[in-house]
């Protein structure tokens, strides 16, 4: 069984930037697609991004694209996701997630994931 522990939220004016970190233990992280999604108050979690066993592949949700980059390094069982130009809406907790066996085509569904971080806070101020 995987944990996952993420770090780096907090708060942040908008166009600003912040990293979150997600740390594995406990498994072989380089089996798991990781993924980020994102839960603001009263809405549905939502995707943000994916990135493959290897990280050579990614996908992201279109609110995501050209400002946020997900990388992982294997080496250090982390999943990182880089956030720029950051506005009012990103405001939410953002969680990690590792899938064994993700669905061709769905590694943007929280429903392939396995393991499930606690969350951290990402407050976006206008």
């Amino acid at each position: 069984q995987v944990q996952l522990v993420e770090s780096g939220g907090g708060l942040v004016q908008a166009g600003g930037s912040l990293r979150l970190s997600c740390a594995a233990s406990g498994g072989t992280f380089s089996s798991y697609v990781m993924g980020w999604f994102r839960q603001a108050p009263g809405k549905e979690r939502e995707s943000v991004a994916a990135i493959s066993w290897r990280g050579s592949t990614t996908y992201y949700a279109e609110s995501a694209k050209g400002r946020f980059t997900i990388y992982r390094d294997n080496g250090k069982n982390t999943v990182l996701l880089q956030m720029r130009s950051l506005k009012p809406e990103d405001t939410a907790v953002y969680y990690c997630a590792a899938g064994l066996r993700p669905s061709s085509g769905s590694w943007l569904l929280p429903r392939e994931y396995d393991y499930w971080g606690q969350g951290t806070q990402v407050t976006v101020s206008s």
